[in-house]
């Protein structure tokens, strides 16, 4: 890590109100160790039977049909960074090029905040769906940054064989979601062309920001349960060190967590998976996939807190 580097990177970049994103990388680049992805050949060949067999479990257990990239990608940090501002840029791009495209921000705060926050994110991330929103020409990709992995392994002192296993169950499981849900890339990349579209004029659009928000709800909190049904041994165990790392950060994690929406992704997966645990105790794990049949199945804000709204809306029982 250089915060020299990156600092002269941000010097330099773009001051006309947009971002500079060749700036941006470079100085991410300089704030973060990429870490080591020295791989032998029986570890490469692990991850991709752990992700073999997510793929086989959470079919049978989901009973969705669903295909996963053709290449899964063992990153490093680095890597994870590439991509993310890749899919950041071309979010971005309606507004990129627009002076004073963030109001009241200057270029260089832009390049800054971009970079510093995808550096911060690039030592945690463990691994990720990503259903490329914005892309014409692959559907999706999944990454796994293997230093980071191997490090929360340790951290949490748990074998790295089940954990990346685990891992592994997890991102299998977005991809079933998306997989049951050909509507759901176009509706999720709509609202967030719309927020990005809106913020370009100081606005936040509540409507699409709170559609945006219980859509991600329902993605997290499904994935999880998912997962958990899946996955073929108790992991209970694996969820309370991981949560309790994730609330162990000292002062300033704790802020940059919340003021990059962290602590709000928390949030996502815990309502979330509640409202799920609540329509499979009334109704079972099929039930639950209903919420993939239309955009209009997706729970609203009040049934978020209420699934019993929910299952009388969507799925109503016959009368005796």
């Amino acid at each position: 890590m250089n915060p020299i580097g990156g600092a002269r990177a941000l010097l330099g970049a773009d001051g006309n109100g947009g971002v500079d994103w060749a700036a941006a990388r470079r100085a991410a680049h300089e704030l973060t160790d990429p870490g080591d992805l020295g791989l032998s050949d029986s570890v490469r060949g692990a991850y991709a039977e752990d992700l073999q067999a997510a793929h086989r479990e959470i079919q049978a257990t989901a009973g969705i049909e669903f295909d996963l990239p053709r290449t899964i990608q063992v990153q490093n940090r680095h890597h994870w960074i590439e991509a993310t501002l890749e899919t950041l840029e071309t979010a971005f791009e309606p507004i990129s090029d627009r002076p004073g495209a963030l109001p009241g921000i200057t270029g260089p705060l832009n390049t800054a905040s971009i970079a510093g926050s995808v550096a911060y994110l690039s030592r945690r991330v463990l691994g990720q769906y990503d259903p490329l929103l914005f892309a014409e020409s692959e559907p999706h990709r999944l990454y796994v940054v293997h230093p980071n992995l191997m490090s929360t392994a340790a951290e949490l002192d748990v074998p790295v064989e089940r954990f990346r296993r685990w891992i592994a169950f997890h991102e299998v499981a977005h991809a079933a979601e998306f997989g049951a849900a050909p509507w759901l890339r176009p509706y999720l990349a709509e609202r967030v062309t719309g927020i990005v579209a809106a913020l370009a004029t100081g606005s936040l659009p509540k409507e699409e920001y709170g559609e945006l928000n219980r859509a991600m709800t329902v993605v997290e909190g499904y994935a999880e349960l998912l997962m958990d049904e899946a996955f073929d041994e108790p992991s209970a165990e694996l969820r309370r060190k991981l949560d309790t790392r994730r609330q162990s950060g000292g002062p300033l994690s704790t802020l940059v967590s919340r003021l990059l929406g962290l602590d709000r992704k928390r949030e996502q997966y815990e309502r979330g998976r509640a409202f799920f645990d609540a329509i499979v105790a009334e109704r079972g794990l099929e039930a639950a996939g209903a919420v993939w049949d239309e955009p209009g199945n997706l729970p609203r804000e009040s049934e978020l807190e209420a699934p019993g709204r929910w299952l009388d809306r969507v799925l109503p029982t016959a009368p005796n």
